[in-house]
């Protein structure tokens, strides 16, 4: 595990893993770890990490702790090692989708008391917070729909889970 990556299919997808959440204005390193960890699952140390993405084991610190705070990767420990070691966490995609789910209503409900303090705006303000709200409301039951889609994917194989037709998940 301590060598570089090889050119191939691995490669492509961690680089494409990259360029994913790079595009979603995460690191592209970040990126990079949650396709190998998804690939190999884990548990890595910082070392191996840092070699096997040839980059720096500041970057791969960073980039950890990011992931943890997502709930992608988790910290373990492994007897007889002194230092931390991670590994993908249980279900990290719902983790993913539930922290949008909490962060939208947390923004609904903030615009929700700002648009009670800014009646003196003017109406066309008005409309505006109060889009903005109804924009985080439709995100945050989009995000629970999503959760509730996810669920009904346990027990499939990987290509069965893989749809161009997510809506395809609603019907069921």
């Amino acid at each position: 595990m301590s060598s570089p990556m090889t050119q191939g299919a691995e490669t492509d997808f961690i680089e494409g893993m990259g360029l994913i959440l790079q595009g979603d204005g995460m690191p592209r390193i970040a990126g990079r770890l949650m396709g190998l960890f998804v690939l190999r699952g884990g548990p890595f140390s910082f070392n191996e990490l840092a070699e096997t993405l040839e980059v720096s084991r500041g970057s791969v610190s960073t980039n950890t702790r990011l992931l943890e705070d997502l709930g992608v990767i988790e910290r373990v420990a492994l007897k007889g090692e002194r230092q931390d070691f991670f590994r993908l966490a249980a279900d990290p995609y719902a983790q993913i989708i539930e922290r949008k789910r909490v962060r939208s209503i947390r923004a609904q409900e903030s615009i929700r008391r700002s648009a009670d303090e800014l009646t003196d705006a003017g109406p066309e303000a008005v409309a505006r917070i109060g889009a903005l709200g109804n924009f985080f409301g439709i995100l945050a039951a989009a995000t629970e729909r999503a959760l509730e889609d996810l669920e009904k994917t346990d027990g499939t194989t990987p290509s069965e889970r893989i749809t161009s037709d997510p809506s395809s998940l609603a019907a069921e």
